[in-house]
């Protein structure tokens, strides 16, 4: 169903690396490094959807990504870690002061897949808690939440209701034109300048 194409902790390493060095960049130069694929293995070339996630002091910090392949994994990596230090709309930019305690979360993201349901408790009971990375859609309205999510959401029925929330929809929305795909992700942890 999802095709596992697993990178190796060295390689998890060298991406870790690449997201914090994209970050000192934005910090000087207020715009993500110039990526020169040569330097790295062939896998780190081919296209893959990427979200980098961000966490200081136990809090978001800031979260972008892409849900599509767009760009190769080491430009893709490295663009959403200044985006996610630099541009997410919810926060200020980070500020180097901030370098000390952030955490960096890396989530490689398979292809999305359609959903098939024909009402919401069929498709709650579908659903793989601590697994799935979902993607919701209804008329112009769009959400996803990443697997991680479910860490603080979960039940199925509270991360949907939330997720339906982030779409801009009421908790209680249901209609049969909703479609959801569901993704995985491939999570590389590690934590910025100590």
């Amino acid at each position: 169903m999802f095709s596992s194409s697993a990178l190796s902790p060295e390689h998890g390493r060298v991406l870790l690396e690449l997201a914090r060095t994209s970050i000192r960049h934005g910090l000087t130069y207020r715009r993500p490094p110039v990526v020169d694929l040569d330097e790295y293995v062939p896998e780190f070339s081919l296209p893959r959807a990427t979200f980098v996630t961000l966490i200081h002091s136990a809090r978001l910090r800031g979260c972008i990504g892409n849900l599509e392949p767009c760009r190769p994994l080491a430009v893709d990596v490295a663009h959403n870690a200044f985006a996610a230090a630099f541009r997410d709309p919810r926060f200020p930019p980070l500020r180097e002061i901030e370098l000390d305690r952030l955490e960096l979360h890396l989530s490689l993201l398979t292809p999305a897949m359609p959903l098939v349901f024909a009402s919401e408790a069929e498709l709650i009971a579908q659903l793989v808690p601590f697994e799935d990375g979902l993607i919701l859609a209804e008329g112009s309205r769009r959400g996803t939440f990443l697997p991680s999510v479910w860490e603080s959401l979960p039940e199925p029925v509270r991360f949907l209701e939330h997720l339906k929330l982030k779409a801009g929809l009421p908790r209680d929305y249901w209609s049969d034109t909703i479609r959801i795909w569901r993704y995985r992700a491939e999570v590389i942890d590690g934590e910025a300048d100590r």
